[in-house]
């Protein structure tokens, strides 16, 4: 076999991509089509390889690759292999999932000396010879009926990754109310803080193309839960087509997933994804070259490079940077109070908060990239005056009714600060960032109809 040397074989290490090397484009887009070329469905290598990562499951993981199989055998129509990745179980998982093997040809079994989901699903896909990957948790809550429409957008073309998602109108989930509360918070962060899109990072259910999995897995760290998650982002990030599909969904009483142990750890994760992508350790910019599909025809690139227009998703990103801005703005005014007039301080305090927070919001509250940063910045600095002003004036109001005290300069600046805000907010969305409306294809039309009215 390609992927282990043997049913219960050892797994090959895959090739991943070293940093500094050339990224490869990934399968051509069809012209006019907006999509990927069809996965090729007549080869004798599986088209699809589910991975079923373990760690002692010995209660339950012989009825799931049993059922699983069974499904897979009367509803698939193609070629499939199941793969269990065992992370470095101490029970008897290892032993059932080889005996099961003996039985069932599709099956396949990886032992992995590390635990870890993320850890799992990077090593199994990089190694798998199969144009569409996917896996699900070993308790199979996902009813398997949402298989079909997971795969079939991939294995046409028209998507590059697919997820089951629960937190849909159509989604229906039994769960209990701790579960659904940190789900829905946690999607919230993602959504508000780093501007994702997709509606359901961790549920286990989800399947990506082969050919975009080995350019975006080689860039991805975490080897546990917050795999989905960072998988998820980049793919995003980088102009690829995520396809949700609602799912039917029970929880397992009996999961030993911690969650708040979880979400603590994907919250770290988001603060790791952040800093990395602001530092430039995972090449965006060329992965998002070689992986993008591009404009569709007749429309324009910058309205599908605005992903964040939402007006609540850039309140809260807004007002997050804002308290972190106005926090740095308090301390670097109450240090140069010390030695200087307060006016002289405001403005310093002002200056250096204001290039930072333009800089913070361009790039996470709007969501640009690339572009001309000197005119935001530029623009950026007219807010600024017109903040100090405001900030300023306030200042002199005081001075000339009463004589402060260091405390009472520091309230007025902020409150001042606080309807600086605001105008800013306003003057960010409707002057600097504002992105221009796609160019309309009517006008062209008309133009074309005159020209031919013309000549005839």
């Amino acid at each position: 076999m390609t992927l282990i040397e043997s049913t219960s074989g050892t797994l090959k290490d895959p090739a991943v991509v070293p940093p500094g090397l050339p990224i490869q484009p990934s399968t051509p887009i069809q012209r006019g089509t907006g999509r990927r070329a069809p996965v090729d469905t007549h080869t004798a290598i599986p088209v699809l390889d589910v991975t079923i990562p373990v760690f002692n499951e010995e209660r339950d993981l012989e009825e799931c690759l049993r059922r699983l199989h069974g499904h897979l055998r009367e509803s698939f129509p193609h070629g499939f292999r199941i793969t269990v990745a065992d992370n470095a179980s101490t029970d008897g998982t290892l032993k059932i999932a080889e005996r099961v093997a003996r039985e069932l040809p599709e099956l396949a079994v990886v032992h992995l000396d590390e635990k870890g989901r993320g850890n799992a699903l990077r090593k199994v896909w990089l190694a798998s010879p199969s144009p569409v990957l996917a896996y699900m948790d070993v308790d199979l809550s996902t009813d398997l009926a949402a298989l079909a429409p997971l795969l079939a957008p991939l294995i046409s073309g028209h998507s590059d990754l697919a997820i089951g998602t629960r937190l849909t109108r159509n989604s229906r989930v039994v769960r209990g109310p701790k579960r659904e509360f940190i789900s829905r918070g946690y999607n919230l962060m993602l959504h508000s803080f780093m501007g994702a899109r997709f509606s359901d990072a961790q549920c286990g259910f989800k399947a990506i193309r082969a050919d975009v999995a080995q350019q975006i897995l080689p860039h991805t760290m975490d080897n546990s839960w917050f795999f989905d998650t960072e998988l998820l982002v980049l793919a995003e990030r980088c102009g690829l087509r995520v396809h949700e599909v609602p799912v039917d969904w029970i929880d397992d009483p009996n999961s030993s997933v911690d969650v708040v142990r979880t979400a603590l750890a994907d919250i770290r994760g988001m603060v790791r994804l952040t800093r990395d992508l602001v530092s430039g350790r995972i090449p965006i910019p060329e992965l998002r070259a070689a992986l993008a599909r591009g404009p569709l025809p007749a429309s324009s690139r910058i309205a599908e490079q605005s992903p964040r227009s939402s007006l609540f998703g850039q309140l809260v990103r807004f007002a997050a940077i804002g308290a972190a801005s106005t926090l740095a703005y308090v301390l670097i005014f109450l240090f140069c109070r010390g030695f200087m007039d307060p006016q002289l301080a405001n403005f310093l305090a002002l200056l250096v908060t204001a290039i930072a927070n333009t800089g913070a919001n361009r790039r996470f509250t709007f969501g640009i990239q690339g572009g001309n940063p000197v005119r935001h910045h530029f623009e950026g600095l007219i807010v600024f005056g017109i903040g100090l002003a405001l900030t300023s004036g306030a200042l002199a109001l005081v001075h000339s009714t009463t004589t402060p005290d260091r405390w009472g300069e520091l309230l007025t600046v902020v409150a001042a600060n606080l309807a600086a805000t605001a105008v800013r907010f306003l003057l960010f969305r409707l002057w600097v960032f504002r992105q221009p409306a796609a160019p309309s294809a009517e006008p062209r039309t008309q133009a074309k109809t005159r020209t031919e009215t013309a000549a005839s």
